[in-house]
């Protein structure tokens, strides 16, 4: 690999994560796609991995904020990776808020809870009526159990009931 590297074949994002950099003809080397490298860190540590926070509703458009710091939830060990001026946070968190994870459920509760109850207004709700597929609202009602009682009429109203 360090072979690799060296004839820029490669490139290595941190300890035992590499990628094959992408090359623009105006902007040159682009970084790496945050997502690509969360589901390989997923699968190099074998764990779970939730977006939370601001990324978390910045991937629903229920933000134009693009965090410098995207934090996922993940039920392995916490810790901060640096990839270039980015950093990717892995927090260690319960049980039950990795029980959704990997579903529309559970990146909307995350990006509910960072957005907090006073800022879900009504241009918001019928942002994610557009932009999420009805099928998949619907999967919204098997998460229901899962999210706190302040979040029930807003899955109930995104899955039509």
């Amino acid at each position: 690999m360090h072979r690799l590297v060296n004839r820029k074949i490669l490139r290595r994002l941190a300890r035992g994560l590499y990628e094959h950099p992408r090359e623009h003809p105006e902007l040159g080397t682009l970084s790496p796609d945050i997502e690509k490298v969360a589901k390989a860190l997923a699968w190099k540590d074998r764990i779970r991995l939730q977006p939370a926070g601001a990324y978390a509703a910045n991937l629903l458009g229920l933000s134009e904020q693009v965090p410098a710091r995207v934090v996922f939830l993940t039920d392995g060990p916490s810790r901060t990776v640096k990839i270039g001026r980015q950093q990717i946070q892995l927090r260690r968190t319960t049980p039950r808020n990795m029980a959704a994870a990997g579903r529309l459920g559970g990146l909307l509760m995350q990006a509910l809870r960072h957005l907090g109850k006073e800022h879900i207004t009504r241009e918001r709700m019928e942002h994610l009526k557009r932009t999420l597929p009805a099928k998949e609202r619907q999967e919204l009602l098997k998460d229901l159990r899962l999210a706190p009682a302040w979040k029930h009429p807003l899955f109930r109203e995104l899955a039509g009931e």
